[in-house]
């Protein structure tokens, strides 16, 4: 199972990375973040790629569920957590944010993809949590 589903990961994220790609190559870098946000949903969208953009995600903490919430950028089908920025360089919290994310939603991959470089392969990192480990139970969406 942990294979099939390190493959199946493997295909999202490639599909993920080649609408980045797409977006990138259209509107270069030095835009707003929430402009490449649009155009990237507008590129899965355009790809048939099941996608959910800033929606609020509960965190509970020892069983209680805090009144904060989390707001995710896109999370693509329902698997992969992409944190989009447009930013000169990146900060110290921004990798460690988005495991954390990935912690609190129990997903197994994230893309950080920094829209603010003149080669945007050099913009994308690619975030794991623990995913040598066997999922928790859950109906996981077809891709």
């Amino acid at each position: 199972m942990g294979i099939a589903f390190n493959r199946d990961l493997d295909a999202v994220s490639g599909a993920i990375i080649g609408a980045a790609i797409e977006v990138h190559r259209s509107l270069g870098p030095g835009l707003l973040e929430n402009i490449y946000e649009q155009a990237f949903c507008h590129e899965l969208s355009l790809r048939r790629i099941p996608f959910q953009r800033q929606q609020i995600a509960p965190v509970c903490y020892k069983g209680v569920h805090l009144k904060s919430e989390l707001r995710y950028d896109v999370l693509v089908g329902g698997r992969v957590l992409v944190e989009l920025k447009a930013k000169e360089n990146l900060s110290p919290t921004d990798k460690p944010q988005l495991l954390s994310y990935l912690r609190l939603l129990d997903l197994r991959l994230g893309l950080l993809i920094n829209f603010h470089t003149l080669c945007l392969k050099n913009g994308i990192h690619r975030i794991v949590n623990r995913l040598d480990e066997p999922l928790r139970p859950k109906e996981l969406p077809k891709f």
